[in-house]
Protein backbone atom coordinates (compact mmCIF):
# COMPACT_ATOMS: atom_id res chain seq x y z
CA UNK A 1 0.00 0.00 0.00
CA UNK A 2 1.61 3.45 -0.90
CA UNK A 3 2.08 6.33 1.22
CA UNK A 4 -1.57 8.01 -0.52
CA UNK A 5 -3.21 5.43 0.29
CA UNK A 6 -1.52 4.95 3.95
CA UNK A 7 -2.59 8.76 4.30
CA UNK A 8 -6.38 8.42 3.03
CA UNK A 9 -7.15 5.55 5.90
CA UNK A 10 -6.22 4.67 9.25
CA UNK A 11 -5.67 0.82 9.44
CA UNK A 12 -6.30 -0.50 12.88
CA UNK A 13 -4.12 -3.86 12.77
CA UNK A 14 -3.18 -4.28 16.43
CA UNK A 15 0.63 -2.65 15.93
CA UNK A 16 0.48 -2.34 12.50
CA UNK A 17 4.55 -0.57 12.12
CA UNK A 18 5.73 -4.10 12.84
CA UNK A 19 3.23 -5.75 10.71
CA UNK A 20 5.13 -7.69 7.45
CA UNK A 21 3.70 -7.06 4.25
CA UNK A 22 1.34 -8.59 2.64
CA UNK A 23 2.12 -11.60 0.57
CA UNK A 24 1.59 -11.15 -2.65
CA UNK A 25 -1.45 -13.17 -4.15
CA UNK A 26 -1.49 -14.87 -7.40
CA UNK A 27 -4.50 -15.63 -9.24
CA UNK A 28 -5.03 -18.73 -10.87
CA UNK A 29 -3.77 -19.20 -14.01
CA UNK A 30 -5.92 -18.42 -17.33
CA UNK A 31 -7.60 -21.62 -18.65
CA UNK A 32 -5.55 -22.37 -21.95
CA UNK A 33 -7.38 -21.58 -25.66
CA UNK A 34 -8.99 -24.55 -26.98
CA UNK A 35 -9.34 -24.94 -30.94
CA UNK A 36 -12.80 -25.01 -30.15
CA UNK A 37 -12.76 -21.52 -28.49
CA UNK A 38 -11.44 -20.64 -32.00
CA UNK A 39 -13.85 -21.88 -34.60
CA UNK A 40 -17.32 -21.75 -31.75
CA UNK A 41 -17.49 -19.58 -28.54
CA UNK A 42 -14.50 -17.72 -27.75
CA UNK A 43 -14.71 -17.90 -24.16
CA UNK A 44 -15.43 -22.18 -24.65
CA UNK A 45 -12.02 -22.19 -22.23
CA UNK A 46 -13.40 -20.60 -19.53
CA UNK A 47 -16.54 -22.24 -19.27
CA UNK A 48 -16.91 -24.99 -16.54
CA UNK A 49 -17.66 -28.67 -17.70
CA UNK A 50 -21.34 -28.57 -16.63
CA UNK A 51 -21.68 -25.22 -18.71
CA UNK A 52 -20.29 -26.70 -21.36
CA UNK A 53 -22.54 -30.24 -21.21
CA UNK A 54 -25.67 -27.61 -20.98
CA UNK A 55 -25.27 -26.04 -23.88
CA UNK A 56 -24.27 -28.97 -25.82
CA UNK A 57 -28.07 -30.05 -24.60
CA UNK A 58 -29.30 -26.72 -25.55
CA UNK A 59 -27.78 -26.66 -28.99
CA UNK A 60 -28.97 -30.42 -29.52
CA UNK A 61 -32.67 -29.09 -28.74
CA UNK A 62 -32.98 -25.49 -29.61
CA UNK A 63 -30.92 -25.50 -32.74
CA UNK A 64 -32.56 -29.02 -34.16
CA UNK A 65 -36.10 -27.56 -33.84
CA UNK A 66 -35.65 -24.48 -34.83
CA UNK A 67 -33.30 -25.52 -37.99
CA UNK A 68 -35.55 -27.87 -39.34
CA UNK A 69 -38.99 -25.80 -38.75
CA UNK A 70 -37.12 -22.61 -40.60
CA UNK A 71 -35.98 -24.68 -42.98
CA UNK A 72 -39.68 -26.16 -43.42
CA UNK A 73 -41.36 -22.66 -43.04
CA UNK A 74 -39.07 -21.85 -46.26
CA UNK A 75 -39.57 -24.91 -48.34
CA UNK A 76 -43.50 -24.03 -47.84
CA UNK A 77 -43.08 -20.56 -47.93
CA UNK A 78 -41.20 -20.33 -51.20
CA UNK A 79 -42.82 -23.53 -53.09
CA UNK A 80 -45.11 -20.34 -54.87
CA UNK A 81 -42.13 -19.60 -57.28
CA UNK A 82 -41.16 -23.19 -57.70
CA UNK A 83 -45.08 -24.06 -58.43
CA UNK A 84 -45.50 -21.21 -60.56
CA UNK A 85 -42.80 -22.06 -62.86
CA UNK A 86 -43.39 -25.58 -63.23
CA UNK A 87 -46.98 -25.26 -64.82
CA UNK A 88 -49.07 -23.72 -62.00
CA UNK A 89 -49.38 -20.24 -64.06
CA UNK A 90 -50.80 -22.12 -66.99
CA UNK A 91 -53.13 -24.31 -64.95
CA UNK A 92 -54.48 -21.90 -62.99
CA UNK A 93 -54.54 -18.92 -65.79
CA UNK A 94 -52.25 -17.10 -63.75
CA UNK A 95 -51.07 -14.55 -66.54
CA UNK A 96 -51.99 -11.21 -64.73
CA UNK A 97 -50.49 -10.00 -61.28
CA UNK A 98 -52.10 -13.42 -59.56
CA UNK A 99 -48.56 -14.47 -58.75
CA UNK A 100 -47.87 -10.86 -57.04
CA UNK A 101 -51.12 -11.01 -55.16
CA UNK A 102 -50.32 -14.32 -53.88
CA UNK A 103 -47.16 -13.25 -52.52
CA UNK A 104 -48.72 -10.22 -50.99
CA UNK A 105 -52.10 -12.16 -49.34
CA UNK A 106 -49.61 -14.62 -47.29
CA UNK A 107 -47.71 -11.14 -46.28
CA UNK A 108 -50.56 -9.17 -44.83
CA UNK A 109 -51.33 -12.72 -43.02
CA UNK A 110 -47.83 -13.70 -41.83
CA UNK A 111 -46.72 -9.61 -40.77
CA UNK A 112 -50.31 -9.51 -38.54
CA UNK A 113 -49.41 -12.20 -35.92
CA UNK A 114 -45.75 -11.12 -35.19
CA UNK A 115 -46.01 -8.86 -32.03
CA UNK A 116 -49.00 -11.06 -30.51
CA UNK A 117 -47.14 -14.17 -31.04
CA UNK A 118 -44.04 -13.08 -28.95
CA UNK A 119 -46.45 -11.57 -26.09
CA UNK A 120 -48.18 -15.03 -26.07
CA UNK A 121 -45.51 -16.79 -25.53
CA UNK A 122 -45.00 -14.85 -22.63
CA UNK A 123 -48.25 -16.51 -21.08
CA UNK A 124 -48.60 -19.83 -23.17
CA UNK A 125 -45.50 -22.22 -23.13
CA UNK A 126 -43.83 -21.81 -26.68
CA UNK A 127 -43.37 -25.53 -27.35
CA UNK A 128 -47.40 -25.46 -27.13
CA UNK A 129 -47.80 -22.78 -29.34
CA UNK A 130 -45.16 -23.41 -31.92
CA UNK A 131 -46.43 -26.98 -31.99
CA UNK A 132 -50.08 -25.79 -32.95
CA UNK A 133 -48.88 -23.23 -35.47
CA UNK A 134 -46.10 -25.51 -37.18
CA UNK A 135 -48.98 -28.30 -37.57
CA UNK A 136 -50.97 -25.62 -38.86
CA UNK A 137 -49.41 -24.55 -41.65
CA UNK A 138 -48.03 -27.99 -42.47
CA UNK A 139 -51.97 -29.59 -43.08
CA UNK A 140 -52.86 -25.88 -44.98
CA UNK A 141 -49.28 -26.52 -47.40
CA UNK A 142 -50.87 -29.65 -47.95
CA UNK A 143 -54.28 -28.77 -48.81
CA UNK A 144 -53.02 -26.12 -51.44
CA UNK A 145 -52.30 -29.64 -53.58
CA UNK A 146 -56.32 -29.67 -54.20
CA UNK A 147 -56.35 -25.71 -55.74
CA UNK A 148 -58.53 -25.28 -59.49
CA UNK A 149 -58.50 -21.52 -58.98
CA UNK A 150 -56.54 -18.50 -57.89
CA UNK A 151 -59.24 -17.58 -55.21
CA UNK A 152 -58.60 -20.80 -53.99
CA UNK A 153 -54.52 -19.98 -53.75
CA UNK A 154 -55.16 -16.52 -52.21
CA UNK A 155 -56.91 -18.45 -49.24
CA UNK A 156 -54.71 -21.15 -48.65
CA UNK A 157 -51.64 -19.01 -48.82
CA UNK A 158 -52.94 -16.60 -46.38
CA UNK A 159 -53.69 -19.58 -43.88
CA UNK A 160 -49.79 -20.66 -44.71
CA UNK A 161 -48.88 -17.28 -43.63
CA UNK A 162 -51.01 -17.02 -40.43
CA UNK A 163 -49.75 -19.97 -39.00
CA UNK A 164 -45.99 -19.48 -39.85
CA UNK A 165 -46.06 -15.99 -38.54
CA UNK A 166 -45.12 -16.77 -35.03
CA UNK A 167 -42.23 -19.44 -35.84
CA UNK A 168 -39.72 -17.08 -36.70
CA UNK A 169 -39.99 -13.86 -33.99
CA UNK A 170 -40.52 -16.74 -31.28
CA UNK A 171 -37.40 -18.62 -31.86
CA UNK A 172 -35.52 -15.32 -32.17
CA UNK A 173 -36.88 -14.50 -28.60
CA UNK A 174 -35.69 -18.14 -27.14
CA UNK A 175 -32.89 -17.76 -29.14
CA UNK A 176 -31.64 -14.28 -27.12
CA UNK A 177 -33.22 -15.70 -23.80
CA UNK A 178 -31.07 -18.69 -23.72
CA UNK A 179 -27.54 -17.82 -24.86
CA UNK A 180 -24.93 -15.35 -23.68
CA UNK A 181 -23.12 -12.87 -25.80
CA UNK A 182 -20.14 -15.07 -27.26
CA UNK A 183 -23.12 -17.57 -28.35
CA UNK A 184 -26.12 -15.76 -29.69
CA UNK A 185 -25.07 -14.37 -33.01
CA UNK A 186 -23.55 -18.11 -34.70
CA UNK A 187 -26.39 -19.35 -33.56
CA UNK A 188 -28.86 -17.27 -35.02
CA UNK A 189 -27.03 -17.66 -37.90
CA UNK A 190 -27.28 -21.42 -38.34
CA UNK A 191 -30.74 -21.27 -37.66
CA UNK A 192 -31.21 -18.36 -40.22
CA UNK A 193 -28.93 -20.54 -42.42
CA UNK A 194 -31.85 -23.18 -42.90
CA UNK A 195 -33.91 -20.35 -44.83
CA UNK A 196 -31.94 -19.96 -47.90
CA UNK A 197 -31.50 -23.40 -47.47
CA UNK A 198 -35.19 -24.54 -47.36
CA UNK A 199 -35.73 -22.12 -50.65
CA UNK A 200 -32.36 -23.73 -52.46
CA UNK A 201 -33.75 -27.25 -51.40
CA UNK A 202 -37.28 -26.08 -52.71
CA UNK A 203 -36.04 -26.28 -56.42
CA UNK A 204 -34.08 -29.09 -56.00
CA UNK A 205 -37.47 -30.91 -54.66
CA UNK A 206 -39.54 -29.59 -57.23
CA UNK A 207 -37.20 -30.30 -60.10
CA UNK A 208 -37.32 -34.19 -59.06
CA UNK A 209 -40.73 -34.18 -58.13
CA UNK A 210 -41.66 -32.56 -61.98
CA UNK A 211 -39.43 -34.99 -63.67
CA UNK A 212 -40.26 -38.47 -61.34
CA UNK A 213 -43.91 -37.80 -59.60
CA UNK A 214 -45.41 -34.87 -62.92
CA UNK A 215 -48.97 -37.26 -64.07
CA UNK A 216 -48.67 -39.85 -61.25
CA UNK A 217 -52.77 -40.22 -60.63
CA UNK A 218 -53.49 -37.47 -63.10
CA UNK A 219 -51.53 -34.94 -60.61
CA UNK A 220 -49.50 -32.52 -61.89
CA UNK A 221 -45.81 -31.49 -60.73
CA UNK A 222 -46.42 -28.98 -58.63
CA UNK A 223 -49.42 -30.24 -57.04
CA UNK A 224 -47.21 -32.93 -55.74
CA UNK A 225 -44.66 -30.69 -54.21
CA UNK A 226 -47.36 -29.09 -51.80
CA UNK A 227 -48.35 -32.90 -50.89
CA UNK A 228 -44.49 -33.90 -50.16
CA UNK A 229 -43.98 -30.62 -48.11
CA UNK A 230 -47.05 -30.71 -46.09
CA UNK A 231 -45.83 -34.44 -45.15
CA UNK A 232 -42.66 -33.25 -44.42
CA UNK A 233 -43.99 -30.33 -41.99
CA UNK A 234 -46.30 -31.68 -40.04
CA UNK A 235 -43.89 -34.25 -38.29
CA UNK A 236 -41.77 -32.15 -37.64
CA UNK A 237 -43.66 -29.67 -35.66
CA UNK A 238 -45.14 -32.73 -33.39
CA UNK A 239 -41.38 -33.03 -32.47
CA UNK A 240 -41.10 -29.33 -31.64
CA UNK A 241 -43.73 -29.92 -28.48
CA UNK A 242 -41.00 -32.67 -26.87
CA UNK A 243 -37.80 -30.95 -28.08
CA UNK A 244 -38.40 -27.12 -26.77
CA UNK A 245 -37.29 -26.42 -23.74
CA UNK A 246 -39.87 -23.09 -23.44
CA UNK A 247 -37.43 -20.62 -21.62
CA UNK A 248 -34.72 -20.65 -18.60
CA UNK A 249 -37.78 -18.78 -16.09
CA UNK A 250 -39.64 -21.62 -17.03
CA UNK A 251 -38.30 -24.77 -18.65
CA UNK A 252 -39.50 -28.12 -17.67
CA UNK A 253 -37.44 -29.76 -20.19
CA UNK A 254 -37.12 -33.52 -19.46
CA UNK A 255 -33.28 -33.84 -20.46
CA UNK A 256 -32.41 -30.90 -18.24
CA UNK A 257 -31.23 -32.18 -14.41
CA UNK A 258 -32.10 -29.46 -12.07
CA UNK A 259 -28.82 -27.96 -11.59
CA UNK A 260 -28.74 -27.81 -15.01
CA UNK A 261 -31.88 -25.53 -14.75
CA UNK A 262 -30.63 -23.34 -12.75
CA UNK A 263 -27.10 -23.15 -13.60
CA UNK A 264 -29.34 -21.91 -17.27
CA UNK A 265 -30.96 -19.22 -15.09
CA UNK A 266 -27.65 -18.28 -13.18
CA UNK A 267 -26.37 -17.29 -16.99
CA UNK A 268 -29.53 -15.19 -17.94
CA UNK A 269 -28.91 -13.00 -14.95
CA UNK A 270 -25.30 -13.21 -15.37
CA UNK A 271 -26.05 -11.81 -19.04
CA UNK A 272 -28.42 -8.64 -17.37
CA UNK A 273 -31.28 -9.68 -18.95
CA UNK A 274 -34.67 -9.18 -17.40
CA UNK A 275 -37.07 -11.51 -16.13
CA UNK A 276 -40.38 -11.48 -17.85
CA UNK A 277 -43.07 -8.84 -16.19
CA UNK A 278 -46.46 -7.71 -16.74
CA UNK A 279 -47.90 -6.98 -20.01
CA UNK A 280 -49.83 -3.97 -19.40
CA UNK A 281 -50.52 -0.20 -21.07
CA UNK A 282 -47.48 0.72 -19.16
CA UNK A 283 -45.13 -1.95 -20.80
CA UNK A 284 -46.33 -0.82 -24.08
CA UNK A 285 -45.98 3.57 -23.09
CA UNK A 286 -42.15 2.07 -22.13
CA UNK A 287 -41.59 0.55 -25.01
CA UNK A 288 -42.96 3.24 -27.50
CA UNK A 289 -40.56 5.74 -25.94
CA UNK A 290 -37.72 4.21 -26.49
CA UNK A 291 -35.59 5.11 -29.70
CA UNK A 292 -35.09 1.43 -30.54
CA UNK A 293 -38.52 0.39 -31.33
CA UNK A 294 -38.43 2.99 -33.61
CA UNK A 295 -35.02 3.04 -35.36
CA UNK A 296 -34.47 -0.35 -35.02
CA UNK A 297 -37.63 -1.35 -36.87
CA UNK A 298 -37.13 1.11 -39.38
CA UNK A 299 -33.20 0.16 -39.92
CA UNK A 300 -34.58 -3.51 -40.22
CA UNK A 301 -37.57 -2.57 -42.49
CA UNK A 302 -35.43 -0.73 -45.00
CA UNK A 303 -32.89 -3.90 -44.86
CA UNK A 304 -35.60 -6.60 -45.33
CA UNK A 305 -37.31 -4.89 -48.15
CA UNK A 306 -33.48 -3.99 -49.80
CA UNK A 307 -33.30 -7.86 -50.01
CA UNK A 308 -36.48 -8.06 -52.60
CA UNK A 309 -34.77 -8.40 -55.56
CA UNK A 310 -33.54 -12.57 -55.26
CA UNK A 311 -37.34 -13.83 -55.85
CA UNK A 312 -37.44 -12.90 -59.80
CA UNK A 313 -34.25 -14.93 -60.94
CA UNK A 314 -36.80 -18.01 -61.87
CA UNK A 315 -38.74 -15.44 -63.72
CA UNK A 316 -36.37 -13.91 -65.39
CA UNK A 317 -35.08 -17.58 -66.49
CA UNK A 318 -37.84 -18.33 -68.16
CA UNK A 319 -38.25 -15.15 -70.21
CA UNK A 320 -35.42 -16.16 -71.36
CA UNK A 321 -36.06 -19.26 -72.94
CA UNK A 322 -34.31 -21.33 -70.24
CA UNK A 323 -35.93 -25.23 -69.19
CA UNK A 324 -37.99 -26.16 -66.08
CA UNK A 325 -35.02 -27.93 -64.43
CA UNK A 326 -32.84 -25.14 -64.68
CA UNK A 327 -35.50 -22.26 -63.38
CA UNK A 328 -35.53 -24.06 -60.63
CA UNK A 329 -32.12 -25.48 -60.22
CA UNK A 330 -30.25 -21.68 -61.12
CA UNK A 331 -31.76 -19.46 -58.31
CA UNK A 332 -30.90 -22.52 -55.32
CA UNK A 333 -26.85 -20.80 -56.39
CA UNK A 334 -28.51 -17.78 -54.68
CA UNK A 335 -30.03 -19.71 -51.64
CA UNK A 336 -26.60 -21.33 -50.70
CA UNK A 337 -24.33 -18.08 -51.61
CA UNK A 338 -26.46 -16.08 -49.34
CA UNK A 339 -26.67 -19.13 -46.49
CA UNK A 340 -23.10 -19.01 -46.35
CA UNK A 341 -22.65 -15.60 -45.89
CA UNK A 342 -25.39 -15.68 -43.18
CA UNK A 343 -23.05 -18.06 -41.22
CA UNK A 344 -20.33 -15.98 -42.32
CA UNK A 345 -21.74 -12.74 -40.82
CA UNK A 346 -22.76 -14.66 -37.50
CA UNK A 347 -19.33 -16.12 -36.61
CA UNK A 348 -17.39 -13.08 -37.35
CA UNK A 349 -19.58 -11.07 -35.48
CA UNK A 350 -19.19 -13.54 -32.48
CA UNK A 351 -15.68 -13.82 -33.04
CA UNK A 352 -15.06 -10.14 -33.06
CA UNK A 353 -17.57 -8.69 -31.16
CA UNK A 354 -19.07 -6.40 -33.09
CA UNK A 355 -22.42 -6.47 -34.28
CA UNK A 356 -22.52 -3.09 -36.22
CA UNK A 357 -19.80 -4.03 -38.42
CA UNK A 358 -21.33 -6.84 -39.84
CA UNK A 359 -24.70 -5.25 -40.26
CA UNK A 360 -22.65 -2.57 -42.21
CA UNK A 361 -20.31 -4.41 -43.98
CA UNK A 362 -22.99 -6.36 -45.86
CA UNK A 363 -24.85 -3.52 -46.55
CA UNK A 364 -22.51 -2.08 -48.87
CA UNK A 365 -20.52 -5.03 -50.60
CA UNK A 366 -24.18 -5.63 -51.98
CA UNK A 367 -24.75 -2.56 -53.53
CA UNK A 368 -22.51 -3.88 -56.45
CA UNK A 369 -24.85 -6.60 -57.86
CA UNK A 370 -28.16 -4.21 -56.58
CA UNK A 371 -26.36 -1.13 -58.90
CA UNK A 372 -25.94 -4.06 -61.67
CA UNK A 373 -29.69 -5.09 -61.91
CA UNK A 374 -31.02 -1.28 -61.21
CA UNK A 375 -29.06 -0.21 -63.90
CA UNK A 376 -29.92 -3.74 -66.04
CA UNK A 377 -26.52 -4.34 -68.01
CA UNK A 378 -27.14 -5.90 -71.31
CA UNK A 379 -24.94 -8.76 -70.41
CA UNK A 380 -26.66 -11.63 -69.41
CA UNK A 381 -23.06 -13.15 -67.90
CA UNK A 382 -23.35 -9.65 -65.39
CA UNK A 383 -27.14 -10.18 -64.93
CA UNK A 384 -26.78 -13.72 -63.75
CA UNK A 385 -23.90 -12.98 -61.11
CA UNK A 386 -25.71 -10.00 -59.84
CA UNK A 387 -29.21 -12.40 -59.15
CA UNK A 388 -26.45 -15.05 -57.59
CA UNK A 389 -24.78 -12.72 -55.57
CA UNK A 390 -28.05 -9.89 -54.36
CA UNK A 391 -28.40 -11.33 -51.07
CA UNK A 392 -24.89 -11.53 -49.84
CA UNK A 393 -26.01 -8.84 -47.52
CA UNK A 394 -28.11 -11.30 -45.69
CA UNK A 395 -27.08 -10.60 -42.28
CA UNK A 396 -29.94 -11.19 -40.84
CA UNK A 397 -28.59 -12.94 -37.22
CA UNK A 398 -26.61 -9.98 -37.01
CA UNK A 399 -29.32 -7.54 -37.16
CA UNK A 400 -31.45 -9.27 -34.39
CA UNK A 401 -28.59 -10.28 -32.13
CA UNK A 402 -28.14 -6.86 -31.99
CA UNK A 403 -31.48 -5.88 -31.27
CA UNK A 404 -31.60 -8.53 -28.73
CA UNK A 405 -28.23 -7.50 -26.91
CA UNK A 406 -29.52 -3.75 -26.97
CA UNK A 407 -32.52 -4.57 -24.99
CA UNK A 408 -31.45 -7.12 -23.24
CA UNK A 409 -32.39 -4.99 -20.07
CA UNK A 410 -36.19 -4.92 -20.43
CA UNK A 411 -37.70 -8.79 -21.63
CA UNK A 412 -41.00 -6.92 -22.76
CA UNK A 413 -39.36 -4.51 -24.71
CA UNK A 414 -36.70 -6.98 -26.45
CA UNK A 415 -39.98 -9.11 -27.75
CA UNK A 416 -41.83 -6.12 -29.08
CA UNK A 417 -38.75 -5.01 -30.47
CA UNK A 418 -37.62 -8.16 -32.65
CA UNK A 419 -41.31 -8.88 -33.39
CA UNK A 420 -41.85 -5.31 -34.36
CA UNK A 421 -38.78 -5.42 -36.42
CA UNK A 422 -39.69 -8.39 -38.46
CA UNK A 423 -43.83 -8.11 -38.83
CA UNK A 424 -43.05 -4.56 -40.06
CA UNK A 425 -41.06 -5.57 -42.61
CA UNK A 426 -43.67 -8.27 -43.78
CA UNK A 427 -45.98 -5.69 -43.54
CA UNK A 428 -44.43 -3.37 -45.62
CA UNK A 429 -43.66 -6.40 -47.91
CA UNK A 430 -47.35 -6.78 -48.40
CA UNK A 431 -47.88 -3.90 -50.24
CA UNK A 432 -44.62 -2.85 -52.06
CA UNK A 433 -43.86 -5.39 -54.38
CA UNK A 434 -47.20 -4.46 -55.80
CA UNK A 435 -46.12 -1.52 -56.87
CA UNK A 436 -42.38 -1.98 -57.87
CA UNK A 437 -42.24 -5.80 -59.14
CA UNK A 438 -45.70 -5.93 -60.95
CA UNK A 439 -46.22 -8.68 -62.79
CA UNK A 440 -46.49 -6.84 -66.61
CA UNK A 441 -43.26 -5.63 -66.13
CA UNK A 442 -41.15 -8.86 -65.65
CA UNK A 443 -38.19 -9.68 -66.29
CA UNK A 444 -36.61 -6.41 -66.21
CA UNK A 445 -38.75 -4.92 -63.53
CA UNK A 446 -37.41 -1.13 -64.40
CA UNK A 447 -39.88 0.03 -61.20
CA UNK A 448 -38.29 -2.81 -58.62
CA UNK A 449 -34.49 -3.00 -58.93
CA UNK A 450 -33.70 1.06 -58.91
CA UNK A 451 -36.14 1.23 -55.62
CA UNK A 452 -34.05 -2.36 -53.93
CA UNK A 453 -31.10 -0.03 -54.44
CA UNK A 454 -32.30 2.87 -53.26
CA UNK A 455 -33.50 0.58 -50.02
CA UNK A 456 -29.40 -0.65 -49.80
CA UNK A 457 -28.87 3.32 -49.26
CA UNK A 458 -31.39 4.55 -46.87
CA UNK A 459 -30.58 1.10 -44.64
CA UNK A 460 -26.85 1.96 -44.41
CA UNK A 461 -28.01 5.27 -43.18
CA UNK A 462 -30.60 3.76 -40.80
CA UNK A 463 -27.76 1.50 -39.11
CA UNK A 464 -25.59 4.37 -38.51
CA UNK A 465 -28.22 6.48 -36.99
CA UNK A 466 -28.73 3.17 -34.61
CA UNK A 467 -25.08 2.99 -34.17
CA UNK A 468 -24.99 6.61 -33.08
CA UNK A 469 -27.52 6.22 -30.42
CA UNK A 470 -25.93 3.00 -28.76
CA UNK A 471 -22.98 5.13 -28.58
CA UNK A 472 -24.71 8.10 -26.78
CA UNK A 473 -26.21 5.43 -24.33
CA UNK A 474 -23.21 3.72 -23.81
CA UNK A 475 -21.64 7.21 -22.65
CA UNK A 476 -24.29 8.13 -20.66
CA UNK A 477 -24.65 4.80 -18.78
CA UNK A 478 -20.89 5.43 -18.27
CA UNK A 479 -21.07 8.86 -16.74
CA UNK A 480 -23.69 7.67 -14.72
CA UNK A 481 -22.01 4.84 -13.57
CA UNK A 482 -18.96 7.26 -12.67
CA UNK A 483 -21.13 9.71 -10.53
CA UNK A 484 -22.34 6.67 -8.59
CA UNK A 485 -19.44 5.60 -8.41
CA UNK A 486 -17.86 9.02 -6.62
CA UNK A 487 -20.87 9.39 -4.75
CA UNK A 488 -20.94 5.73 -2.92
CA UNK A 489 -16.77 5.98 -2.67
CA UNK A 490 -14.87 5.95 0.25
CA UNK A 491 -13.96 9.10 1.99
CA UNK A 492 -10.50 10.20 3.62
CA UNK A 493 -11.34 9.77 6.80
CA UNK A 494 -13.28 6.00 6.71
CA UNK A 495 -11.22 3.58 8.78
CA UNK A 496 -10.82 0.11 7.41
CA UNK A 497 -10.63 -2.62 9.91
CA UNK A 498 -8.16 -5.55 8.89
CA UNK A 499 -9.41 -9.30 9.04
CA UNK A 500 -8.31 -11.74 11.54
CA UNK A 501 -5.13 -12.50 9.34
CA UNK A 502 -4.19 -8.68 10.39
CA UNK A 503 -3.39 -7.92 6.72
CA UNK A 504 -4.95 -4.45 5.84
CA UNK A 505 -7.04 -4.23 2.77
CA UNK A 506 -7.80 -1.02 0.93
Amino acid sequence: MGAESRDRASVVTGNASSSPPPSPSFSPATPRRTFRSFIWDTDTHLKSPEERKLLRKLDAAILTVGCLGFFMKYLDQGNLANAYVSGMQEDLHMYGNQYTYAGSVYTVAYAVMQIPSTLIIQRVPPRLWLTLMEVGWGVWTFAQAGMHTTGELYAFRFLVGLFESSFFPSMLYLLGTWYTKTETAKRIALFHMTAPLGTAFGGYMQAAVYNNLNGVHGLAGWRWLYIVCGCMTVPVGIATFFLLPDTPFRTRAWYLTEAERALALERVHREGKATPASIDLAMVKRVLSSWKWYLFTLGYVLYGESCGGNGYFGIWLKAEGYSVDDRNLIPTGTSLISGACVVLWGFLSDYTGSRFTFVLVPLILTLVPNGILAFWSSNKHLLEFAFLTVNIQLMTAVFYTWANEVCAGDNEQRAIVISSMNGFQYAVAAWLPILIFPQTTAPTFRRGFPTTFGLVIAAIIAVLAIQLMVVRDRRRAARRSSTDSNEGGLSGEQVIVAGKDDKALV
